[in-house]
């Protein structure tokens, strides 16, 4: 094969933005996380001046011309080879180097890359490295390739190496300590930099590196964040520094890379619900991460389908081959053992993530801007989702808005939800939800103090029994004992219905010849009424990103429940109205003829 193949767009005036047209032109076939990406690009170049922000096309042709002109290839069939950057890493690095602040500094500090086995992210990282240490115009630069073991950086590091050996421009520069194969520092002696390997035991003695740009490799395999905080804290004494994340796909939502891979894909579609429902929205997240996450799109089939292949593989038909992934597809297919960790490697799939409940189609035609006072007066039946001190309490509330011509029952519904004021902020980098955006624009309650003041939400009730004629209160046993206290000394009279919120119980019956309430019933109400457009939701992104972020558990008899543990964000308020839901539905009376409605969905009466 011929280096060539891999410069696609080198004749380009604007390399970086003609890959970002030709993606979102189909010309280019690419996953939903990329294409959001390369939308980001073009609606920044449009809209980013009003952020300070500019794309400097010198500064972007520059490391062009240092991959292309200065670093050499190694190994295998490009050994010696310049290194010319495939349509797809020319987008990677010009976004890296050509994106501005107002000042005149770069303008991203992170870059989180997940791409499929094979697709050259450790060669680029390496170049990325040479760059900083040498030329980059940054006197006692620091480069460090960092790992979870000091062999993996060694590897990632040992692709610079050879790089170094390959260019004579470079090879009169730049200088190695170690023999040859155990090289462990290139030094760049006119500016005082260098470049090393590093693993997550560095900083135990509390040295305190400087790093200037770090390249994590197999950000996947780090057992936690403790190398990536420790070389970040030494960004403070740098004007430009770069962390660049490059990673295949993991296998644990509990872990580094799942965080970075939530974050990223969230920060190029400018949407906080994306990870579930990638549909670009522009918002600014944060202008200082680039993100270029590969990712199949939801119902393709790498095993039977091979025209999805380049979404999670650019440089398919450069670095990898088609017979290559065809071979995996069918030791896939003939060992089943191996089938997560193939679709894990070569095609981005995250093995253990679990299906999102709720699509945006299904969700959107669903919201509306209607006022709560509009039902003054009228029968509500309330879901009470209690949290631990630190977390969102949500109350959800519905009521009867008709029927259909079928006589089935429609609703509007909407929620209320606090999170405690003083660790709003905190929490709000923790959990990258907008927290203080939505508690500024009345979303969200954010009283003062370190937890929820369960007497906030019990005078909530009492404002609801004044307005309303509050039939029943859903509430999970969780903390219940201690809300319960708030609502007797405030006097309040009101019937309280106990809702579990896993499967596998259901609550008490209010009445003999009722059945209790339960989840699973709860859900498939909602879910029906979503589906048949029967219910409106007073538009609000905490229950909007709840209910994007929702993922259930079900058993083996289809039942199905909303599961927080692992859920992607959040998701009580979308609780709190399954809830609501179900108490209005489970508590009515059989003159309504509900009972012949649930006997329908073959849930009990």
């Amino acid at each position: 094969m011929k280096t060539t193949a891999i410069l696609q767009t080198a004749s380009s005036p604007d390399r970086t933005r003609d890959y970002a047209e030709r993606v979102l032109s189909g010309e280019v076939i690419a996953g939903p996380h990329v294409r959001n990406a390369c939308r980001r690009h073009l609606h920044d170049l449009e809209h980013g001046e009003a952020r300070g922000l500019w794309f400097d096309h010198e500064a972007a042709d520059e490391a062009f011309a240092y991959f292309e002109h200065v670093l050499k290839l190694s190994e295998g069939q490009f050994e010696g080879q310049p290194f010319l950057l495939h349509e797809s890493q020319a987008f990677i690095i010009g976004s890296i180097f050509g994106w501005k602040r107002e000042d005149g500094r770069r303008r991203f500090r992170r870059a989180y890359i997940e791409q499929g086995k094979g697709n050259g992210k450790s060669p680029l990282a390496g170049g990325i490295g040479l760059k900083g240490l040498a030329s980059d115009g940054e006197a006692g630069a620091q480069i460090y390739a960092a790992a979870a073991k000091r062999e993996q950086a060694g590897i990632l590091f040992a692709d610079a190496v050879k790089m170094v050996k390959q260019s004579p421009a470079l090879a009169k520069r730049l200088e190695f300590s170690g023999g040859p194969g155990r090289e462990f520092n290139i030094a760049h002696h006119s500016s005082g930099s260098f470049f090393r390997p590093v693993s997550r035991d560095t900083g135990k003695t509390g040295s305190g590196p400087r790093p200037y740009f770090v390249l994590a490799d197999e950000v996947h395999e780090l057992p936690d964040r403790k190398i990536l905080e420790m070389l970040e804290r030494g960004f403070k004494f740098r004007r430009q520094p770069l962390l660049f994340m490059i990673t295949n796909s993991g296998s644990d939502r509990n872990s580094v890379a799942w965080e970075e891979h939530e974050h990223a894909v969230k920060v190029a579609a400018g949407n906080v619900d994306a990870v579930t429902d990638p549909t670009f929205l522009g918002h600014v997240i944060d202008d200082t991460t680039f993100s270029y996450v590969c990712a199949l799109d939801e119902g393709d089939d790498p095993l039977n389908d091979p025209t999805c292949w380049a979404k999670a593989n650019p440089l398919l038909g450069v670095t990898i081959t088609e017979e290559y992934l065809a071979e995996t597809v069918a030791q896939a297919k003939a060992i089943p053992g191996q089938l997560n960790g193939i679709l894990r490697l070569h095609f981005c799939v995250w093995t253990d993530a679990d299906t999102a409940w709720m699509t945006r189609a299904t969700l959107e035609p669903c919201l509306a801007d209607f006022e709560i006072e509009e039902h003054h007066g009228e029968q509500v039946w309330l879901g009470l989702d209690l949290s631990q001190n630190r977390d969102i309490t949500a109350l959800g509330a519905v009521v009867r808005t008709g029927t259909t011509a079928e006589g089935k029952p429609t609703f509007d519904a909407w929620v209320e939800a606090w999170t405690p004021g003083d660790t709003m902020l905190a929490r709000e980098l923790k959990d990258k939800l907008p927290y203080s955006v939505w508690a500024r624009e009345r979303h969200l309650h954010a009283p003062m103090g370190e937890s929820i003041s369960y007497r906030h939400v019990a005078q909530t009730l009492a404002e609801y029994d004044q307005a309303f004629d509050v039939q029943v209160v859903a509430y999970d046993r969780y903390a219940f004992k201690r809300f319960e206290e708030e609502v007797e000394d405030l006097g309040l009279n009101l019937t309280f219905a106990e809702h579990p919120q896993g499967g596998l119980k259901k609550g008490k019956p209010l009445a003999e010849g009722k059945d209790g309430l339960w989840m699973p019933g709860s859900i498939r109400l909602l879910e029906e009424a979503l589906l048949e457009g029967r219910i409106r939701l007073k538009r609000n992104p905490v229950l909007i990103s709840a209910m994007m972020s929702a993922v259930v558990e079900e058993d083996k008899w289809g039942n199905h429940w909303l599961a927080k543990t692992r859920s992607v964000n959040k998701i009580d308020a979308a609780i709190a109205l399954a809830m609501a839901l179900g108490a209005a539905v489970g508590t009515e009376g059989e003159e309504a003829g509900w009972n012949d409605y649930l006997a329908s969905l073959g849930v009990p009466a």
